[in-house]
């Protein structure tokens, strides 16, 4: 049965689950895109960055609404596609199907969830059990993610990234001569670009709470920026309460789009839309209304309560994701929330 790509999206837009022979070609085939894009892909202007969106579809949904819906939007999405929210399944499927449809017109970035390991922990892998009976579906997406582009240069003039800077690359082109093709390491340059957050309050490069990657600071964004003539990095990763954040003399953004995050944050969510000038401005919105969403079952995500630092300073220094274990808590508010991501 061949299979059609609209049909598809049709199906997927009413939030309703792929076939799993459908999950396999849609991958096959966006596999032969993605392949031809480069480590860094350059994206014209005007263009809608999205942060992470971390299963919940509904609001992915309603930031198309927000934002205008594809093809009409040029978007860039900063990776997390995955985990955390209990439609995972239904959100990549939508994102790829629609990278598929219209390859010029909407971008996907990998981000540290687009991993075997890490979503084997954070919720999609037992996601992919509970809805297909197997692990086919979820082998044939962490496949997919390989094949994800890990940056974008944004009208020649702004670095998109999911995480951060790396003190491995200085140079846009030690970026794009990185081998892609694989899963995330525990350390080094790619594992850096898609862990590392920055840090008002420190300078040069820290080992970083999460156990991967690194903090970094405003004298670090600077010089990058200088060496590679560019005028602002954006980036994802961070839980932002208002939806966004602006750093270090307005040189790094946050953008933050997952409202509500994990149903019980609170925080609003945004998207940053950048003009043909490269002038900025984040878009906030919140939850799609509850008349429009399915309230996910309570079981759906066992490692939701997990978050992926630890502020009290506990995790070890250069210990990898391979070293963290679920961790249930009934005190968010007791977290540095901005690393529960």
């Amino acid at each position: 049965m061949p299979f059609d790509v609209d049909a598809a999206i049709e199906k997927a837009l009413q939030c309703q689950v792929l076939e799993p022979l459908a999950a396999a070609a849609l991958c096959e085939r966006l596999k032969l895109v993605l392949a031809k894009e480069c480590n860094v892909k350059p994206v014209p202007t005007p263009v809608t960055v999205v942060g992470d969106v971390h299963g919940q579809v509904y609001d992915v949904l309603e930031l198309f609404k927000i934002g205008g819906g594809v093809p009409l939007t040029n978007y860039l999405f900063l990776g997390d596609y995955v985990d955390r929210g209990p439609f995972s399944v239904e959100t990549i499927s939508l994102l790829a199907l629609l990278k598929l449809r219209y390859p010029d017109r909407i971008t996907l970035l990998r981000g540290n969830h687009e991993s075997r390991q890490i979503t084997q922990v954070y919720g999609f892998y037992t996601e992919c059990l509970r809805k297909f009976g197997g692990a086919s579906v979820w082998q044939h997406f962490t496949d997919l993610f390989d094949y994800l582009p890990i940056a974008a240069s944004i009208g020649g003039g702004l670095l998109a990234v999911h995480g951060g800077l790396s003190p491995s690359v200085l140079h846009l082109d030690q970026i794009r001569m990185l081998d892609r093709f694989a899963e995330i390491p525990h350390d080094g340059p790619l594992a850096d670009l898609m862990w590392s957050d920055p840090d008002p309050e420190k300078s040069g490069f820290v080992i970083s709470p999460r156990g991967a990657g690194y903090v970094f600071g405003h004298d670090v964004t600077r010089k990058f920026l200088r060496v590679n003539d560019l005028t602002h990095i954006v980036r994802a990763h961070q839980l932002c309460m208002c939806g966004y954040q602006v750093l270090f003399d307005d040189s790094l953004s946050t953008v933050w789009s997952a409202p509500n995050y994990c149903y019980r944050f609170g925080n609003t969510a945004s998207i940053l839309e950048v003009d043909e000038d490269l002038g900025r401005y984040f878009n906030v919105f919140g939850p799609a209304p509850e008349s429009e969403r399915h309230r996910p079952p309570v079981d759906v995500n066992p490692g939701a309560a997990r978050f992926a630092s630890n502020a009290a300073g506990t995790a070890q220094a250069g210990s990898g994701p391979s070293a963290w274990q679920p961790e249930l808590s009934s005190a968010p508010e007791r977290r540095d929330d901005r690393y529960f991501t």
